[in-house]
């Protein structure tokens, strides 16, 4: 028997919804592509700068890993002095270019892209880019300890802000080619374009929340980012990886250790970084010169622990091979901290992702080192302990738990090590949690002003002036005549919670209102209590109807400047019904969101204390 064919139409995509995600998909492969050339020129420049100053200059070239092979030359005598005197140039130059030029320019850049978007609707200025471009290529060319990620967040946010500027694009859609661009850019430079993505969409928030309509824009421009970077720099990973998997869930056990040690040192990070840059804004010394005085501190570092300096990649990949000591990777990881609290925190222009990353790898290395020593049987090579708490620790410094263990795992081309990495991320996370190193993060979505003002526009769209009204606790409304005397709208004021009477004519005919505001005006003028009446104090009175939304009513309440409107009737607008007041609108939006609350705050105590009598009986606590 043969089945018949069941003809089904499918829906098909509405033309005007089609023509807006095709045209969303272009501006973000273009932010794309313009977030992968800023990577290309910043790197470019970073590598010139620092082969010509700390190679050729002051003979600086610590490890492998620290230079690319396309400037490579013989190295320079070492001469400690003009190491330690780079930082002070550098920090002196990039503090006349920020403090004159882009204040906004100054630290590590992530934040002012995360402020951008919860507080400007997504707006950078123009010259932004080039100026973070030069001033971070100049503070870490000359040995400054920050990174180039942070720098080219900022940068890459900015193009795409630009971009929706110059097409004249709305805010909503400014702030997701903004996130567009940190994608782009950290996806290229990092050469992680998925963790890359998921980091745009889930660093704006300390909580585990993420901003999601963004992750598939952020996907496009990221590999558009990747794949022009990669073009020019090809792609290969940042570090040599040896061979490492994950074969015993008995390691998890010093995996727990390394998730203690990296969470205790991703809040001794923020720390003190947070309180380096507070004493620095404390200095009365012009702004300029913060970036000088904390050159001068880091150029101290060239006599004790040169390796603090820089960017520290060659310190890792030595770590990964073991072929250094764990003292000596503590030691490189504390002053790392303080480097990079003196660089970025003094207001230089440096990132301070990529040093979270670099400490993280240098204390999994030191860890790692112990547990093999004295726990060899259920720990694995030092080297994966490395991998691991690059990821645990920047994890816990700046909350993004989800992309940092991908983003690890695509620097290092190493996915065998997900599961100890997400393991280590997620303790982390929960254990340092309010902690981080974005200032300008917020809790949740819920806490942005972004969603605040979307969320409260919604509401109250769907809310008329008759649920307000319905849902408030009612008080008789009070009307005046034009001949009410002064002292008795006085009384009227005392004896009500009402900020506002409307004036009545003798047929009920509204004539306008009498608010605090002229009230408080003649009660403090002598001598006018026999003369006034309320026809001396009427304002003109903007009207509300019962089907208005609260939203069309809050507009008329900013517009007009009073806290309290007159609701008329629908048929007869001069016949009055009611008032509303901010209050009731608050109150109403409330309720709407939370109605548990707002019973609970509004209920009589007696019927919390009925339905406790009513509940059923617990079993008494054992003796």
């Amino acid at each position: 028997m043969k089945l018949p064919i069941l003809e089904t139409e499918v829906p098909m995509l509405p033309v005007d919804r089609a023509q807006h995600i095709g045209r969303l998909m272009l501006l973000c492969a273009l932010v794309g592509i313009l977030g992968g050339i800023a990577a290309i020129i910043l790197e470019y420049l970073v590598e010139f700068t620092q082969h010509h100053l700390l190679n050729d200059l002051a003979g600086f070239r610590p490890r492998a890993g620290e230079h690319r092979t396309s400037f490579d030359s013989p190295v320079a005598p070492f001469n400690m002095w003009i190491l330690a005197g780079l930082p002070v140039v550098g920090g002196l130059v990039g503090g006349l270019l920020t403090a004159f030029l882009a204040p906004e320019t100054e630290g590590h850049g992530t934040d002012g892209a995360i402020d951008a978007f919860h507080n400007r609707n997504g707006r950078l200025r123009l010259r932004v880019p080039l100026i973070k471009t030069l001033a971070s290529t100049i503070t870490i060319g000359c040995g400054g300890s920050a990174g180039k990620e942070g720098p080219v967040a900022m940068i890459g946010a900015a193009l795409g802000s630009l971009t929706a500027k110059w097409l004249g694009l709305n805010a909503q859609e400014r702030r997701m080619l903004l996130l567009a661009g940190i994608a782009a850019g950290v996806g290229a430079m990092f050469r992680a374009p998925l963790a890359a993505a998921l980091f745009a969409a889930e660093v704006l928030y300390r909580e585990m929340d993420m901003e999601f309509e963004v992750i598939v824009p952020s996907v496009i421009s990221s590999i558009m980012g990747f794949s022009v970077f990669t073009m020019a720099y090809g792609t290969g990973h940042l570090f040599e990886m040896p061979e490492f998997a994950f074969d015993d869930p008995m390691q998890l056990i010093p995996y727990t250790v390394l998730a203690l040690v990296v969470a205790v040192g991703s809040r001794f990070y923020a720390r003190v970084f947070f309180r380096v840059t507070e004493v620095f804004r404390a200095l009365r010394i012009p702004e300029f010169l913060k970036p000088m005085l904390g050159g001068i501190l880091v150029g101290g570092f060239a006599f004790f622990l040169p390796e603090a300096m820089g960017s520290g990649y060659g310190t890792v990949q030595d770590a990964l091979t073991g072929q250094v000591t764990a003292s000596f990777l503590v030691a490189v990881a504390v002053g790392k901290i303080l480097a990079t609290a003196f660089t970025v925190g003094s207001g230089q222009s440096g990132g301070v992702f990529g040093p979270a990353i670099i400490i993280g790898g240098l204390l999994g290395g030191a860890v790692g080192q112990l547990c093999t020593t004295y726990a060899p049987e259920i720990s694995g090579p030092s080297g994966a302990f490395v991998i691991v708490g690059m990821a645990g620790f920047f994890a816990g410094a700046a909350n993004t738990p989800i992309s940092t263990v991908i983003m690890v795992s695509e620097m290092t081309g190493n996915y065998a090590l997900l599961v100890p990495a997400m393991w280590v991320c997620t303790l982390a996370f929960l254990l340092v949690r309010r902690s981080s190193l974005y200032a300008m993060q917020v809790d949740a979505r819920p806490d942005s002003p972004v969603h605040q003002g979307a969320m409260m526009g919604e509401v109250l769209e769907r809310l008329t002036v008759g649920d307000a009204l319905r849902d408030r606790d009612h008080e008789p409304m009070v009307t005046l005549s034009p001949n009410t005397s002064l002292k008795e709208i006085t009384q009227r004021f005392i004896e009500t919670r009402h900020t506002c009477f409307p004036v009545v004519g003798a047929e009920g005919d509204l004539i306008g209102v009498v608010d605090e505001r002229g009230l408080r005006e003649a009660v403090g003028t002598e001598g006018l209590d026999p003369v006034v009446v309320a026809a001396d104090l009427i304002e003109p009175a903007p009207r509300l109807v019962m089907s208005e939304t609260l939203c069309s009513a809050m507009h008329k309440m900013v517009s007009s400047k009073h806290d309290t409107l007159v609701v008329v009737d629908e048929n007869r607008k001069d016949w009055v019904v009611g008032t509303l007041s901010r209050r009731d609108l608050i109150a109403a939006y409330d309720h709407q969101i939370d109605p548990d609350v707002t019973e609970a705050v509004t209920r009589p105590f007696w019927v919390d204390f009925w339905r406790r009598r009513q509940a059923p009986p617990t079993d008494p606590p054992p003796s």
